[in-house]
Formats: structure tokens, C-alpha cells, sequence
């Protein structure tokens, strides 16, 4: 069977379901025209920063592109340099399906988004509906063109090393996006609840505010077209660590190879399948119907990967490593609900401490998202540790253990395209809720977005869970990739190989130093991109309500200078994009000048343990801090304009860039030094001070 053809294939199914799910979505009525007229300011916004944002992006990666042209996978003057420009082409081709997933998100979703809106007017189902249809647009897009492009450079090339570039191209592009609209997501959002809620007492998405365009444009950019490009890049890296080590086992392209595509071609139909079942009764529970679609999608995966394992003969080692993985994402994602939905204590009892002010607040919701990393941390180690001893054998050395480390992360990630649409859908339907009270739709339409929105708010903490966890065990497998890469190197030069890194060596020592310091200077950075530029935004909020007559008052006809909100989230975002994701990629490059391939082992280590740490309590304590506010304004602990309502918007005000700008980057980050790591491995390996 020749499964990189037979992945495609369903590849391609995937997205005539994205065609057939588009269509349905935009043949949903819609035909009031202040929800038209704000929807197309909210689509336009989106657009126009992400055509800014590509521009720029476009930019790096052509530059990157050259550099690889002339040093990787070795320098031209010493190696075949057809085999480095073939590296640059799969890293551009990485870099613009990465960013495809991005425009497909934004175009499907500021379509749907309207479309949820108005059918909220009608029924819950169909508003329901528009949203998950609208995010599973993007959830088939995003997994059909990233199998479709591994398969595509595999069969091309025939070259594991070529996927990691493929995968590096996916990665920084995504690294960059996540980064750029998570801080103009937060830059509006802040703004808009810090002088909207905090100090005027206005609901949430009153088109008063100058600044609640900007949020909605926001969700688009960061959560969806963000997000998209953060999975897809997840996706892409663990496909690339598993078929390099499935290679090495192989001696070139054999029966772990074709296990990994049959796979994840599995997980792809099984996600189609699952999709199917997205819909809820007159009075069902959005989160019971979301939670549904995942079980089924999960169970499939587990019942057609053992059928496939037993008829073609794959390794029930391997499955089994793949099963502890899809079982372990199910367990982090169980953590991650029970510490930010609003029906389980943690998130009441932060309410309720809201009601003493905001230090108690984040006091209490910092807690519990210090708290939540735990479960997370151990079913991680678990499962690298089981798939590890599971896997392991004499023979091999520790590349088929390293194997079924990679073969988790695959099963963690099988059902992405289930997951990618859970997580489009809370913009999606946030977006509809705001276009609901905008275009003035009735206060039946307004709590069934609501009801909504609060399950898309729960499944967005759920699936950042995921993404972390999906994240920690990729870049697990891709230290064995690096170790393999290294290994490679060494060899040609007749060098010692690498068996593991020894903490007690300095030079390892030094590298998981400073790897551990760089998830917090990155994370840093981007909050205080955030802080700057929502400062700025603030500022400009006030002016308007100042010089405006009859806006804060909200006389009829005088509208609020929207785009000049929109402008400065942009102008902000584009400015912040760049530098943290190039500090991170240039101390890269240093320790392993320095320290050489030990000490980029080290800093690997490092940089994984903390990296997965800080994401796992920032993504938690923001979705923690997020539902508390929603708590509070259901009417809970003294509900809307009391002191725990102030207090909890002040939580979620901290919240909002810890988990929807720094936690979810820091993902990519660790992506993105690891296959910098692995692609430079050969550079390392012949040019360092202290080796």
C-alpha cells in the first residue's frame, strides 16, 4: 500500500468537506444591515492587518530562505547545493501553506460569524451550527494541506530532512502570526474592557466603544487565523520528528513510514466523520454537543488504527505508544475544563474571591493556573516515559524508543482537525454575540450567543491544553530527530556519537540554562507588546469620548472613529511581531556556536521543560480569570457594575494576554528552536568554541 498517496487522497477529501461545509455556512440567510455593515468593517480589519502582517512576514522568509540556500543542511561550498535549494523550497512551501491556513480561517470565519449571528434570531441550533461549520472549514483546510504537503515533499525528495524544513517554514511563519495577532487581539481587548467595563460601566460590545471593532477583528486574527497556523505547525513538526526517526528505522522510506501517513490519514477521516455529528436540540448544551463530536472522532481513531495495524502488519508497540498519546490529550484537555469552566469550583471560587478586589483575584486565579500545570505535567511524562518503555529494544539502540515517543505525539494530534474546529468556533460565535447586541437582534438571540460563546470560552481553554500538551510531546520526538540529524553529522566526521546529554557536563549544563530562561524573556516580551500598545489605545479611547459630542451619551447618528483603534492594534502589532521570535532563534544559534551539539541538547531540554511550565499556567490561569468575569456577569457574586464584577474584568484584563498571546506563542517557540536546532545540527557539529 502506498500510503503518502492514499494520505493525500483523504487529504483532498478534506477539503471538498471545506468546500461543501463553506458553502453551506454562506448559504445561511442574513439580511439585516447593521449586522452587515458591521460585520464587513470587522472582515475588512482582519484583512487588511493580515495582508500588512504577510507582507512583512514575506520578507523573512525570503531572507531566511537565501541563508538556507548558502548554509543548510550544509554549506554550499562543502555539500551538493541542489539539496539546500531544495531545503529552501520546502521551507517557502511550509511558510505559505502556513500561511494559507491563516487567510482560509479569516475568510470563513468573518463570514460565519455573521451568518451564527442572525440565525440565533431563529433557532439555537442553527446559530450553533454556522459557528462549528464555519470553524470545521478551517479544521479540514488546515490538516488536508498540512498531510498534503508532508506526503507531497516526502514523495518529492525522498528526504526526512526536507520535512523538517518543510516543517521550520510552518513554524516560524506560525511562531510570528501567533505572535502578531495575539498582541493585537489583547491590545483591543484590554482597552475595551478596561474604559468601557471598568470605568464607564458599559456592556461589553456597545458600538460606543472606539476600541470594540478592534476586538472583534481581533478575535479573527489571533484566535483563528493565529491558532490555525499554531496547529498546523504542531501537526506538520510531529509528522516531521516521527518520519525522520521512522527512516532511520526504516533505512529509507518502509513500514514505519507508511504507518505514520495511514495514521494520520485515520485521525483526518475519522476528525470528517466526527464533524458530521455537530448539531444540538432546541434546548441541548453547546459544550455536551462539542464534547460529543470529540469522543466520536476520538473512538474512531482507536478502533480504525487498530483494524489498519492488524491488517497491514504495523508494530502493536507502536499503536499502543500512539493510543497512551490520544489518551493522555484527553486527559490534559479534562484538567484544562475543570480549571476554567464556570460550572466547576475553581473558576466560582475566584468569583467569589473577586468580591474583596482585584489583588485577590489574580492572587487566587494565578494559583489555580500554577495548580492546573500539574496533571498536565505528569500526563505528559507518562506518556513519553510508557512509549519510551514500551518501545524500547536492545537491538536498536534508543531510536525505535524515541519512535514511539513521536508516535504519542501522533496520537495526541490524530484528531487536530476536530480540535482546530472546536477552537474556530469560540471566535466565531464571540464574534456573533457582539454582532448580536451591535445590530440590536433581541435579547432572546443575546443569551443563546451567550450560552454559546461561554462553551466556545471552555473549549478554547481546552484546546490550548491540548495544544500545549500536543506541543511538549512533538518536541520531545524532535530531540530525538535533532540527536538523529547530530548524529548524521558526526559520523560523516568520523565524531563521537551522541547517546544523551549528561547534566553533570558543564557545556550540557550551560545550554539547559539558558534554554530555560528563554520561554520567560520571550513570554516577556510579548506581554509588554501588549501593555504598550494597549496603553496607546486607552489613550485614544479617551480622546474620542472627550472630543466627540454625543458619544458618550450615545445620541443617535454620532459613531466612534473606529478605525483609528483598528490602526493602532495594527501599527502596535506589526511593530512587536518580529523581535521576540528572533531573540529566541538567534540564542539558538549562539549556544550552539558556543557550546556546540551537547550544549544545543541541553538548551533543548531546557528550553521544553520551561516552555511547557509557562504555557500550561498562563493558558489556564487566562481561561480561569476569563469565566470568572463570565460568572460574575451571569449574575453571580453581587453580577454585572458590582466591586467582583470590577475585580474579575480586572483578572481577565491580566488574563487576556497571558492566554491568548504569550501561552499559546510559546507552543511555536519551542517548535521553532527545535528544528532550528535540528536543521543547524551539522554546523554545530563542526564549528564550536568549547567542543
Amino acid at each position: 500500500m502506498n500510503w503518502p498517496i492514499v494520505a493525500m487522497l483523504v487529504s483532498l477529501l478534506a477539503l471538498g468537506v471545506a468546500a461543501w461545509l463553506y458553502a453551506w455556512v454562506k448559504s445561511q440567510p442574513s439580511s439585516n444591515p447593521d449586522v452587515e455593515r458591521i460585520g464587513v468593517l470587522i472582515r475588512k480589519g482582519a484583512n487588511t492587518f493580515l495582508g500588512r502582517e504577510y507582507k512583512i512576514l514575506a520578507i523573512f522568509v525570503a531572507v531566511v530562505a537565501v541563508l538556507i540556500v548558502l548554509f543548510l543542511p550544509r554549506p554550499f561550498w562543502k555539500g551538493d547545493i541542489g539539496e539546500n535549494i531544495m531545503m529552501a523550497i520546502s521551507y517557502i512551501i511550509g511558510s505559505a501553506l502556513s500561511a494559507l491556513a491563516g487567510k482560509i480561517g479569516i475568510f470563513v470565519a468573518t463570514i460565519a460569524n455573521v451568518k451564527s449571528a442572525e440565525a440565533a434570531t431563529k433557532s439555537k441550533n442553527l446559530s450553533f451550527m454556522a459557528g462549528f461549520r464555519g470553524g470545521a472549514v478551517m479544521g479540514m483546510a488546515v490538516v488536508g494541506t498540512s498531510l498534503l504537503g508532508v506526503a507531497g515533499i516526502l514523495m518529492l525528495t525522498g528526504d526526512a530532512t526536507a520535512v523538517l524544513g518543510f516543517s521550520f517554514g510552518a513554524s516560524s511563519l506560525a511562531l510570528f502570526a501567533k505572535a502578531g495577532g495575539g498582541i493585537f487581539t489583547k491590545t483591543a481587548d484590554v482597552s475595551a474592557d478596561l474604559v468601557g467595563k471598568v470605568e464607564l460601566g458599559i456592556p461589553e460590545d456597545d458600538p460606543r466603544n472606539p476600541a470594540v471593532i478592534a476586538d472583534n477583528v481581533g478575535d479573527n486574527v489571533g484566535d483563528v487565523a493565529g491558532m490555525g497556523a499554531d496547529l498546523f505547525d504542531s501537526n506538520v513538526a510531529s509528522m516531521a520528528a516521527a518520519l525522520v526517526l521512522a527512516m532511520a528505522l526504516d533505512g529509507n522510506i518502509g513500514i514505519n513510514t507508511g504507518m505514520v501517513f495511514c495514521y494520520a490519514a485515520i485521525g483526518l477521516l475519522s476528525s470528517i466523520i466526527g464533524i458530521l455529528f455537530g448539531r444540538i436540540g432546541k434546548n441541548g448544551n453547546p459544550s455536551t454537543a462539542l464534547n460529543k463530536c470529540t469522543y466520536i472522532t476520538t473512538a474512531l481513531f482507536a478502533v480504525l488504527t487498530a483494524a489498519a495495524t492488524f491488517a497491514f502488519s504495523f508494530d502493536w508497540r507502536y499503536w499502543t505508544a500512539t493510543i497512551i498519546g490520544l489518551l493522555v490529550g484527553t486527559v490534559i484537555g479534562l484538567a484544562s475544563d475543570y480549571f476554567t469552566n464556570d460550572e466547576k469550583k475553581p473558576v466560582q471560587l475566584v468569583a467569589r474571591a473577586s468580591r474583596s478586589g482585584p489583588a485577590f483575584t489574580i492572587l487566587s486565579g494565578f494559583s489555580y493556573g500554577l495548580l492546573s500545570s500539574f496533571p498536565s505535567l505528569v500526563g505528559i511524562g507518562v506518556s513519553s516515559m510508557a512509549s519510551y518503555l514500551i518501545c524500547d529494544t536492545i537491538s536498536a539502540g534508543n531510536t525505535d524508543a524515541l519512535f514511539g515517543i513521536s508516535m504519542a505525539a501522533i496520537g495526541m494530534l490524530s484528531i487536530v482537525g476536530m480540535i482546530i474546529s472546536n477552537d474556530a468556533y469560540g471566535p466565531i460565535v464571540d464574534n456573533a454575540r457582539g454582532l448580536v447586541e451591535m445590530g440590536n437582534l433581541g435579547e432572546e438571540a443575546l443569551e443563546i450567543t451567550d450560552d454559546l460563546d461561554s462553551a466556545g470560552n471552555t473549549v478554547k481553554a481546552i484546546t490550548k491544553g491540548f495544544a500545549v500538551g500536543a506541543a511538549g510531546l512533538t518536541v520531545i520526538a524532535l530531540l530525538g530527530a535533532y540527536m538523529a540529524e547530530a548524529n548524521a553529522a558526526l559520523a560523516e566526521h568520523g565524531l563521537e556519537l551522541l547517546t544523551g546529554f549528561d547534566v553533570m557536563n558543564p557545556v550540557v549544563f550551560f545550554g539547559m540554562i539558558v534554554g530555560v530562561a528563554i520561554p520567560a524573556i520571550f513570554s516577556a516580551m510579548l506581554i509588554m507588546g501588549v501593555d504598550r500598545n494597549a496603553r496607546r489605545m486607552v489613550a485614544e479611547i479617551h480622546r474620542q469620548f472627550e472630543e466627540i459630542p454625543g458619544l458618550k451619551e450615545g445620541r443617535e447618528g454620532v459613531l466612534p472613529e473606529y478605525d483609528k483603534c483598528i490602526d493602532i492594534a495594527t501599527r502596535g502589532a506589526l511593530r512587536e511581531l518580529i523581535p521576540a521570535g528572533l531573540v529566541a532563534i538567534a540564542v539558538t544559534l549562539a549556544v550552539g556556536f558556543i557550546g556546540g551539539v551537547h550544549a544545543i541538547g541541553g538548551f533543548l531540554v531546557g528550553n521544553i521543560l520551561s516552555g511547557i511550565l509557562l504555557a500550561l499556567l498562563m493558558g489556564n490561569a487566562g481561561g480561569t480569570w476569563d469565566n470568572a468575569k463570565k460568572y460574575v456577569e451571569a449574575g453571580n457574586e453581587g453580577g454585572k457594575g458590582s466591586v467582583a464584577h470590577k475585580a474579575a474584568v480586572v483578572g481577565d484584563t491580566v488574563g487576556d494576554p497571558f492566554k491568548d498571546t504569550a501561552g499559546p506563542s510559546i507552543n511555536t517557540q519551542i517548535t521553532v528552536v527545535s528544528l532550528a536546532a535540528s536543521l543547524t545540527a551539522g554546523l554545530f557539529a563542526t564549528i564550536s568554541l568549547f567542543s
